[in-house]
Formats: structure tokens, C-alpha cells, sequence
């Protein structure tokens, strides 16, 4: 009697496992933060964009891709640029992005790794465009009316986003960190800056002497 209640919890733990792993081979979950793209052969079938409960075929017929759905982050890091004027800057970028569309996404690049390339190539096209149209009075200056720096930004970030759609991304934002100089050119930089408040508060004394 003993070993036949042992044989039956044996049966009974075999097919408790059984059913555990072939309910981990046809049912997963999806998480709040991410998206969810379903291939069959290779080939997308199914995206899920809401949490819960989905069913689907075992693997190798059908594969799961996770992709995170938060804002994501990439830096593009110190590049050296030549605005109009031929003076050299360098700019540490930062993008701002999210996967929109993971199917799109999936055959594209494919994944995060593929995607920082893909904005990378991009972003620091854009931002060699955009800098070789303004002079770096504009970019770099204490006069406020001269400052065309954040309209710059807003270019670049534009343009970003629309090239980044056909790759299943939006672009959220494109932020500069830093803006500085090759050390060779800091010095005619800052003499020019020196100038320009000497000249400023050469004009403050005039009013204030003709208002004297």
C-alpha cells in the first residue's frame, strides 16, 4: 500500500511538471514597462502593448522580443564641430528617445544596441549640419539677443525625430552637456568674450555719463 501512494505522488509530481513547464512554453507576461513582439519562423505576428497574461506558441515556432516602452537615454558623447565661422567646438550631446513602434523596431534594428547606432549616425549628422550654419557668436555669447543656441537644439531635435520614425523610435528630445573648445582655440575664444563685456560696459558708462 506504501509504495503504490508513493508511485502516485511520483505520477503526480512528473505531471505537475509536466503541465508547469508546458504552461511556461505557452503562457508568458507582459510587464507594464515593456512591449512585447512575437515572431512565428522568424517573422512578426503580434505586438503587445498592454500588461497581463498572453498565450502563445512554443519555442522554436514562436520567439518572444522584449522591449522597454520608458524613455531611454543615449549619449553621443564629445565630438568636435566647425560652426560657420571656422572655429572650432566641441559638443557632448545626449538624446532623449523611445521605442514607438516594436514591430517596426524588431525589423529594423532590431534592439537597443542597433538603435544607439542607428542614433548616433544620425544625431551627430544633424548636429555637424546645424552647427556649420550658425557662427559660434551664436552659440557661444553674453549677449542674450545674439544666442541662437536653444533654436539650434529644437532644429536638431526635429530633424532627429523624423528620421528616427522609420526606424519604430520617436525622439524626444536632443539636450547639448557640454559646449567647449580644443584647447588651442580656448584663448582667442576668451578674448573675444572679453571684448565683447568690455564693449557692453563701455556703452553702460556712455548712458550713464549722458545721463550724468
Amino acid at each position: 500500500m506504501k509504495l503504490k501512494s508513493i508511485v502516485t505522488i511520483l505520477i503526480l509530481v512528473v505531471l505537475a511538471t509536466l503541465v508547469a513547464v508546458a504552461g511556461s512554453m505557452i503562457f508568458f507576461v507582459v510587464d507594464e514597462t515593456e512591449y512585447v513582439v512575437v515572431t512565428r519562423f522568424g517573422n512578426p505576428v503580434k505586438a503587445y502593448r498592454e500588461a497581463g497574461l498572453k498565450l502563445k506558441w512554443p519555442e522554436p515556432i514562436e520567439t518572444l522580443y522584449r522591449y522597454d516602452n520608458r524613455l531611454l537615454i543615449f549619449e553621443a558623447g564629445e565630438v568636435e564641430f566647425l560652426p560657420k565661422d571656422k572655429e572650432n567646438i566641441i559638443l557632448d550631446s545626449y538624446v532623449v528617445w523611445r521605442i514607438d513602434d516594436p514591430v517596426k523596431f524588431l525589423i529594423t534594428v532590431k534592439d537597443e544596441m542597433g538603435a544607439e547606432d542607428m542614433l548616433r549616425d544620425i544625431v551627430l549628422s544633424e548636429l555637424g549640419i546645424a552647427t556649420g550654419s550658425y557662427e559660434l557668436a551664436s552659440l557661444v555669447s553674453t549677449n542674450p539677443n545674439l544666442m541662437k543656441l536653444n533654436e539650434m537644439i529644437k532644429t536638431i531635435t526635429t530633424k532627429t525625430d523624423e528620421k528616427v520614425m522609420e526606424y519604430g523610435m520617436r525622439a524626444e528630445e536632443v539636450r547639448i552637456k557640454v559646449l567647449n573648445f580644443p584647447q588651442q582655440n580656448k584663448e582667442k575664444v576668451f578674448r573675444r568674450m572679453r571684448a565683447e563685456r568690455a564693449r557692453i560696459a563701455r556703452t553702460y558708462r556712455s548712458e550713464g555719463n549722458a545721463i550724468a
